[in-house]
């Protein structure tokens, strides 16, 4: 799930976690909309960011953002502007949700297959070009040389390319390395495996009594925090086989804490959602959206 450079953070968490307003938005329609037919009345959303340490302004120029590019819908019922999901956020929202809860933070089943594309653009093409790399780091491919990516494991890869642009221009395969060419020294060359390990390293040392855990309190806050925490953690994360990093992986304790939080606080903060936040059905008829 990306965000937008420019967009203003909630706040200095540390230097090297920054929780930005609109990832916060989709990380509670994630949490409590995605598969539910609602809308949500902007108050209750701009309460639940609070909790998180967002200013009522940073949320409502994150929501107008938001509307202005398609990412929510919104309606006037009453007195009152509801929020919903549109499909692009949806298909946003989905694919974050495989990746933290069903694909998960390493690959233990890795049948030594790579997957490689090969795409050559025209120069012209910066803005095709940059929506390419965005979605292949997020899909989990590595800039290999040139017009070459690599991910060890087979994506959908029709998936990945799916509404852009640059897609006919991507050619795909699937190989295996040959000869002297270690697997775990070319993941090495294409990926930054120590600076994955430090964000994972950075998470259990604020989550796991450090600063965020300490921090965030509030139920509902707290949820929010920690699994956009646990986003960033995994951001770029390109899936990569357990056997092929060093031993141990701190993704894998990382992992572990994520859930264990996750499952401690979850029950809490839907409680607060369903006390304290207003929703109407996102389809009513004769409303039509704003």
């Amino acid at each position: 799930m990306d965000v937008e450079e420019n967009e203003p953070p909630a706040g200095p968490v540390d230097a090297e976690v920054v929780l930005r307003p609109e990832s916060l938005i989709l990380t509670f329609f994630g949490a409590h909309v995605l598969g539910r037919p609602v809308m949500v009345a902007t108050p209750g959303l701009i309460d639940a960011l609070e909790r998180v340490g967002v200013s009522p302004h940073a949320t409502r120029s994150a929501i107008a953002r938001m509307v202005k590019r398609g990412r929510l819908a919104n309606r006037r019922h009453g007195r009152s502007v509801y929020l919903g999901l549109t499909p692009e956020s949806v298909a946003v929202l989905e694919d974050g949700y495989t990746r933290i809860w069903r694909t998960g933070a390493v690959n233990r089943h890795w049948d030594g297959s790579w997957t490689l594309l090969a795409f050559n653009l025209p120069d012209a093409w910066q803005r095709q070009r940059h929506e390419l790399r965005t979605r292949l780091l997020w899909a989990g491919f590595g800039p290999l040389q040139g017009g070459l990516w690599a991910a060890p494991a087979t994506p959908d890869v029709p998936t990945v390319l799916a509404g852009l642009e640059a897609a006919a221009h991507v050619r795909s395969f699937v190989a295996r390395t040959t000869g002297d060419l270690d697997p775990a020294t070319m993941l090495r060359q294409v990926w930054d495996v120590q600076g994955l390990a430090r964000r994972y390293e950075r998470f259990c040392e604020r989550w796991d009594g450090g600063e965020a855990d300490r921090r965030f309190t509030d139920p509902l806050g707290r949820q929010l925090a920690l699994q956009e925490e646990w986003r960033l953690a995994q951001r770029q994360e390109p899936y990569l086989p357990l056997e092929l990093l060093p031993t141990p992986w701190p993704g894998e304790a990382a992992q572990a804490l994520f859930h264990r939080l996750h499952a401690q606080v979850e029950n809490e903060a839907r409680a607060v959602v369903a006390r304290d936040v207003q929703t109407i059905p996102s389809a009513l008829e004769g409303v039509p959206d704003s």
